[in-house]
């Protein structure tokens, strides 16, 4: 599985991450001569007339100047006209302008056009007597050619029974990469074989461009609208996922964290933990209202590409996915009580999250959304070392518990629920359900709406491994897993009280001017349930 790239600075990384620096640091350049830079920057990153990583040096300065306009939040420009990497650049440093969807995107020209799935025999065939994989096949589609198996595709159902008996392992399962790890089944091949994308059913995970090897497929940044609303004098504060910790430290170096994002501009930085101590109340409430009164089963809300999916494949159980604001969301309203003028960016290992901030159903208060990964391309920018940083000795944010920091790994949302039940139901059992990855969240889905999960908490992640294993990320999976484990287990506070979650109402309640935020919620969640591809 391509999946084992993960965390493995690879060339394909390389690019990636220099493509970010460079971005930003054109960004936080004077606007003097920055289309002629755009336009000579795939000459910069790609220097020499030697190809390097493709056929030919022309091909690999193509390829990034793509990925410069992906990373402006430009649409892409394809290889039939001569490329103009600046092109729409005046509309893309306006620090209001938003990227135009799709959000993921298949550069053309850059896929290897990898063969479907399908099962191959390779040549450690040995033609044996037994002929086992013939044997099995439930559509006659093995023979034998010059004494060495062959698989008719024409024939070929894909079960994997000959796979499975063959005694040398001859058999090969082969994937396309990005196909492979798209739980929504949204790739599928053009008419020279190249990926290509079914918008109606992805749900922008980001899982096709952390596993595609030729670095085919990205998503559009933001990079250069925040840095030009920081240059325009914007109050821009980050509301930083739990999910940071493994990505850049934790204990014991917020405060040089928090100095970094001063240094690139930023007016403040919020732990997005606390607004999944207040998600936690919320869901806890719902679950205990709800279940299995009103409605059989409850998932879990935080994962913006599951709770998508399972509305968009299961409308008629929409209503039994929780109808909590996300973490980033309740962090968001309570940033914005206090910086009403603010710009708030949420920094996060997720790409789906640029698509939650986007939508018009559930306001959520996010001017704009950054990767980990993306983050760590402003910092090169500016030749910023964050451990090397002298911090102010506040080591720790101070204001989440464990149960709001566990929700960046899997299985923490589901326990933090739990947790806040047993706080006053001790003696409740609380079943729990959890899936990783779409097409495992699709089956517990198919499950549930059998009958088989009556009266159980769901807990769906789209990432495998859970938001640790974001596509923005930028450490191996398991390593960030077990940071955020420690981390979490060493918060000074315990989870937020239903006071607290009332105090939190209050405040919104007096910031729009009277309106009863159970009431918007009401509208706003009855409006994502009609649609909820927005």
């Amino acid at each position: 599985m391509a999946e084992a790239m993960r965390g493995v600075y690879t060339n394909l990384a390389k690019i990636r991450r220099t493509v970010f620096r460079e971005v930003a640091r054109i960004a936080y350049e004077d606007d003097d001569g920055i289309l002629d830079e755009l336009d000579d920057l795939p000459y910069e990153i790609i220097s020499g007339d030697v190809a390097t990583y493709r056929e030919s040096v022309f091909l690999e300065r193509a390829v990034v100047g793509e990925r410069i306009r992906l990373a402006m939040g430009l649409p892409l420009q394809g290889g039939d006209r001569p490329p103009m990497i600046s092109e729409g650049a005046e509309e893309a440093a306006k620090p209001e302008t938003y990227y135009e969807p799709p959000l993921i995107n298949i550069i053309n020209f850059a896929c290897n056009a990898c063969a479907e799935e399908s099962y191959v025999v390779s040549n450690l065939c040995q033609g044996c007597l037994a002929h086992p994989c013939r044997e099995v096949c439930p559509k006659g589609a093995i023979t034998f050619k010059d004494k060495k198996a062959y698989i008719d595709q024409e024939k070929c159902i894909k079960c994997g029974r000959c796979l499975q008996v063959c005694p040398y392992t001859a058999i090969i399962h082969r994937e396309r990469p990005c196909a492979a790890a798209c739980g929504m089944n949204a790739i599928g091949s053009d008419e020279q074989g190249r990926a290509v994308i079914d918008y109606d059913k992805c749900v922008s995970c980001g899982q096709c461009l952390v596993n595609c090897p030729f670095g085919a497929i990205a998503d559009k940044s933001q990079i250069f609208q925040i840095i030009q609303a920081i240059r325009a004098g914007e109050e821009v504060i980050a509301a930083v996922a739990p999910s940071f910790v493994g990505q850049f430290g934790g204990r014991g170096n917020v405060d040089k964290l928090r100095e970094a994002f001063k240094t690139l501009g930023f007016a403040g930085m919020e732990e997005v933990a606390i607004g999944a101590d207040l998600c936690t109340v919320q869901e806890a409430g719902y679950f205990l209202d709800e279940v299995p009164e009103k409605i059989p089963f409850m998932g879990t809300s935080c994962c913006p590409a599951w709770s998508v999916m399972a509305k968009k494949e299961f409308p008629e159980h929409a209503d039994c996915i929780s109808m909590a604001l996300t973490p980033m969301v309740l962090t968001a309203r309570l940033i914005r009580e206090q910086h009403p003028n603010a710009k708030i960016v949420f920094v996060g290992p997720c790409a789906a999250k640029k698509l939650e901030a986007m939508r018009r159903s559930v306001k959520s208060e996010v001017d704009f959304v950054l990767t980990f990964e993306e983050m760590a391309g402003m910092m090169e920018a500016k030749d910023i070392e964050y451990t090397k940083l002298a911090g102010d000795g506040a080591s720790d944010f101070d204001v989440a518990s464990a149960s709001g920091r566990g929700f960046a790994v899997a299985g923490g949302v589901a326990q933090a629920v739990v947790d806040a039940i047993h706080k006053d139901y001790p003696d409740l059992e609380v079943k729990v359900e959890s899936a990783q990855g779409l097409e495992n969240c699709r089956k517990m889905m198919k499950d549930a709406v059998k009958g088989k999960y009556n009266g159980y908490l769901l807990e769906g992640m789209a990432c495998p491994g859970g938001c640790v294993a974001g596509p923005g990320t930028i450490q191996a999976v398991n390593k960030s897993a077990a940071q955020v484990r420690a981390y979490a287990k060493k918060s000074p506070h315990k989870l937020a009280t239903e006071n607290m979650y009332n105090e939190y109402l209050s405040a919104l309640e007096r910031a729009n001017d009277g309106v009863r935020e159970e009431d918007a919620v009401a509208e706003t969640f009855e409006a994502q349930r009609v649609d909820a591809s927005e």
